[in-house]
């Protein structure tokens, strides 16, 4: 082999999918959403009565992000007054793994910081 052939080419992170975790955690109000809809609370109005300082107006903004992402599907019922709700894709539940996994590397760092400062 030449010495002057290169073997590997510059790896560079992933644009969308780490634009969305970006865009996720940017939004503090993304990952409570999941935990509602985990349990069970899936309408715009019952998620703002659920969490103390939770807007309408960030709500839907938080909303629109994750169905533009893939990550929320909102299912408008034709009834009068009109009823929508939010449910999680496959894809958003493949993603919402991935967050559960950075969560736990987070809590992997922090448990080693405090070890060394002992």
């Amino acid at each position: 082999m030449n010495s002057n052939e290169k073997i590997f080419s510059r790896k560079s992170a992933p644009d969308k999918s780490a634009r969305m975790v970006e865009t996720i955690y940017g939004c503090k109000w993304s990952l409570t959403v999941y935990q509602l809809l985990a349990n069970g609370i899936n309408r715009p109005g019952e998620m703002v009565r659920s969490v103390e300082g939770l807007s309408t107006k960030v709500l839907n903004q938080c909303l629109r992000k994750n169905v533009e992402f893939g990550i929320l599907n909102k299912v408008t019922y034709n009834e009068t007054p009109p009823k929508v709700e939010y449910k999680v894709t496959a894809f958003g539940q493949k993603f919402i793994r991935i967050l559960d996994e950075l969560e736990k590397l987070q809590e992997e760092i922090s448990q080693e910081i405090n070890s060394r400062e002992c």
